[in-house]
């Protein structure tokens, strides 16, 4: 279990501090409805918006994604684990409401280009005089979200090692229990 923790944390980080202002994270839980709201907000307004931005969710409620949130909620200096945790390049925001959104698109906008905010600035009105057509022209665009997911050989290996820890548990307990028998049958043969 500790490798995979392991890998998981230090591939959450690096994914985490290697993301450009452009990059978003998004830490939920299926059940929390301000987590489906930013979810919302993310995948209808800003991927249309801003055409480089790339935004990785990830489900907390996954026993693979734990240490990942948990190293997350440090960096940011959360102390609740409370969901959404939203992370814009640097920038942390935990929770979600409306009022966020121009936060959340000053985020996104710290390190872009002055063509890239020119380009937002465009896709922004015409998101405005006709969100579904814009939409439906970039439609491209849903592919800029992703979900995070621990690979299938680590979550193996590690049930590799989970076994392996457990046998060498229950061998070393025989080993105790069989020589507390030896010195306690010894014991009673000297008297």
């Amino acid at each position: 279990m500790k490798k995979l923790s392991l890998l998981s944390a230090i591939f959450g980080l690096s994914f985490i501090s290697a993301a450009s202002a452009a990059d978003i994270t998004v830490f939920y839980s299926p059940t929390c409805p301000h987590c489906h709201h930013a979810r919302e907000f993310i995948s209808s307004t800003l991927i249309y918006e801003y055409p480089d931005l790339k935004v990785t969710e990830v489900n907390v409620m996954e026993p693979s994604t734990q240490e990942m949130f948990q190293e997350t909620l440090t960096k940011c200096g959360f102390e609740s684990g409370g969901v959404p945790v939203i992370v814009v390049g640097e920038k942390c925001e935990q929770g979600y409401a409306d009022f966020m959104q121009d936060t959340l698109r000053q985020h996104v906008e710290v390190d872009l280009s002055d063509e890239q905010k020119a380009a937002a600035a465009e896709n922004k009105k015409a998101m405005a005089e006709d969100a579904e057509k814009f939409k439906a022209e970039h439609s491209d665009r849903t592919s800029a979200i992703s979900e995070y997911v621990v690979a299938a050989e680590s979550v193996a290996d590690e049930k590799k090692n989970e076994d392996g820890n457990v046998m060498w548990f229950w061998g070393l307990l025989i080993v105790l229990v069989a020589g507390l028998g030896y010195v306690l049958v010894r014991k009673d043969k000297k008297k």
